[in-house]
């Protein structure tokens, strides 16, 4: 080998070195960055984020009976947790990251979303609001904050792995438009928040499935903020039931095109109870709703907003699209307990 294709070969070889870095180099700017934002987040919510230590009496006494997280929602002491986590309880205590405890008490439950809003005697509070869930991607980075096994002011990360799906209330009903993610969690987590990486609230986390790693579930903040009005307003959640699951789901272009539809999202039934309004009005698996007396519905939110708001024992008008054909169907909702 000549002089000229030595040099020419360690010439190769020292760009390639210096591509080599330049990569890495970029990809431990890249990896800096993501951990200054996740810092920065950190930093800005961790104030508002509570433990929650219960007890409850045994006779004479008050023994411990659990631990969970919570956010703080407004100034004077409102706080947003879990409806399992204070359900049982006789004394509430949270505890702030600067060592500060307060007592508090129960304003509302909502088992049906397993959301509960309690208060502390506290004012001048740090406190959180709730984000938008509605733009939320799969493979999204998120992060969690609470209290697991009692350790304060724990961080994790991970992933959205999956939107809209429905997982069983302690109680036995379904909640629907679930957010499932990666980050890990273990018991006391629950009621802490869910986080993008800008440290918006975007869900509130609800349970884990024992035994598996890196599934855990997270109310959404949207359905949150609607369960907070409500609890607020009225100290329970006022619901019209139709005997339905579902769940919000894409509909072709093709469809919203034959059927002049105005959007392209509409709530799909998963499941019809057999002995509910839906299912004495004809209601069947796999219809697409797409409005309710006129209203646009292209999500389970919008669903639960109607309702909400709708008196029990009056009809409405249900449009669905059913295969080939969009119909109207009358419906009779029935009011659902606390």
């Amino acid at each position: 080998m000549s002089d000229a294709e030595k040099e020419a070969t360690l010439g190769e070889a020292d760009g390639r070195r210096c591509a080599v870095a330049a990569e890495h180099h970029e990809a431990i700017s890249l990896l800096d960055a993501y951990s200054r934002a996740v810092i920065a987040v950190v930093e800005g919510v961790s104030p508002a984020v509570v433990s929650i230590f219960l007890r409850r009496q045994n006779r004479r006494r008050f023994e411990p009976a659990g631990a969970g997280s919570g956010i703080v929602l407004t100034p004077d002491g409102y706080i947003l947790t879990n409806f399992h986590v204070v359900q049982h309880a006789d004394v509430i205590e949270v505890v702030f990251t600067d060592g500060s405890r307060y007592q508090a008490a129960v304003v509302g439950l909502d088992p049906a979303s397993d959301l509960a809003v309690i208060r502390a005697a506290a004012s001048g509070l740090p406190y959180l609001t709730l984000g938008d869930s509605a733009a939320l991607r799969v493979g999204q980075l998120i992060l969690t904050m609470g209290n697991p096994l009692g350790f304060q002011s724990t961080v994790s990360s991970g992933v959205i792995s999956a939107l809209g799906r429905s997982l069983r209330s302690q109680d036995g009903r379904q909640i629907d438009g679930v957010i499932q993610h990666t980050a890990p969690l273990n018991p006391g987590n629950s009621g802490g928040p869910l986080l993008d990486t800008h440290g918006e609230v975007i869900g509130i986390n609800t349970a884990i499935i024992p035994q598996a790693q890196g599934i855990g579930f997270a109310i959404p903040a949207n359905t949150a903020q609607w369960i907070v009005t409500q609890l607020l307003s009225n100290g329970r959640v006022r619901r019209g039931y139709l005997g339905i699951s579902g769940r919000s789901r894409p509909v072709s272009r093709q469809i919203v095109r034959f059927h002049h539809l105005a959007h392209e999202a509409a709530v799909e039934v998963t499941s019809v109870d057999a002995d509910g309004p839906a299912a004495v009005s004809g209601l069947k698996e796999g219809d697409l709703i797409v409005a309710i007396n006129e209203q646009m519905v292209t999500s389970i939110d919008d669903l639960h907003r109607f309702l909400a708001k709708w008196p029990a024992g009056k009809s409405l008008i249900l449009s669905i699209v059913r295969r080939d054909e969009k119909l109207e169907i009358s419906i009779l909702p029935a009011e659902i307990g606390p």
